[in-house]
């Protein structure tokens, strides 16, 4: 499901490991991507976390069953898991030490928020992208500030009322991305982008991004606590539900009719 490591130099290695669902996350992925966070976040050798992924893609979303189980949840019970969840991207993106996500397929919904948390990403240019929320009666609330600080309002008005899919180029002139490369120097130019990221004064990059996140200051808890009020009230609304039930039993919403 996840895998974890960190080497000689201090690089800590998170690897998304459900290739068979498309490395789609749900509650118990999300609750050890935050306790794997919070154990690096500490951990004296940490300089620097890479977040990759195995297989075609690099995060689906959210899981569909997963998606089931929370269809069925109160709204109070959707107000706690959305909070999971926005503990993940905070946990991501206060992250101490510099962050690269390396993206060598598809990110959609919530795969779009972990590239956002991530100070750098790197992306493959076959790769693509998609906040499809909206297709189901939902909209991508709790990573919306991250989505947002990484490609702002006017572009995510766009993206976020579309869903529309976009490809890696898109993406890099949005600024999701800052990179891309050909599948095959993928890893080769994050390791470039490692090392040398490496050869700077540690004390100093933790300091940039606290500097970074105190100057940039949109993202606070009320923010939060917004987020993920919005979702879990709209997971149990009439939409809500009818745009879930219809994306799971594979036929058009009734909006569509």
């Amino acid at each position: 499901m996840l895998q974890h490591t960190i080497d000689e130099r201090g690089v800590v290695t998170l690897t998304l490991d459900r290739p068979q669902l498309h490395n789609a996350f749900d509650d118990a992925l999300i609750a050890e991507l935050i306790k794997v966070l919070a154990l690096y976040k500490t951990h004296p050798q940490s300089r620097l976390l890479v977040l990759r992924a195995n297989g075609k893609s690099f995060s689906a979303g959210a899981d569909l069953n997963w998606m089931q189980r929370v269809a069925q949840y109160t709204q109070d019970q959707n107000k706690a898991d959305a909070e999971n969840l926005a503990e993940l991207m905070s946990g991501l993106y206060y992250f101490p030490h510099p962050t690269l996500a390396v993206v060598q397929g598809a990110a959609f919904g919530g795969g779009v928020g972990l590239v956002s948390c991530c100070d750098i990403a790197l992306a493959s240019d076959k790769a693509s992208f998609c906040l499809s929320e909206v297709k189901l009666g939902l909209v991508p609330a709790v990573i919306s500030p991250y989505v947002i600080a990484a490609i702002g309002a006017r572009q995510a008005q766009r993206y976020f009322l579309s869903a529309e899919r976009f490809d890696a180029q898109t993406a890099y002139h949005l600024g999701l991305v800052q990179q891309l490369c050909t599948p095959e120097t993928l890893d080769s130019q994050a390791t470039v982008l490692i090392n040398t990221i490496l050869s700077n004064a540690p004390v100093a990059l933790t300091a940039c991004k606290q500097l970074i996140h105190r100057v940039d200051a949109a993202i606070n808890p009320e923010l939060r606590d917004y987020t993920t009020s919005l979702i879990a009230q709209l997971r149990v609304s009439p939409e809500g539900q009818e745009g879930l039930a219809a994306f799971l039993e594979k036929r058009p919403a009734g909006w569509l009719k």
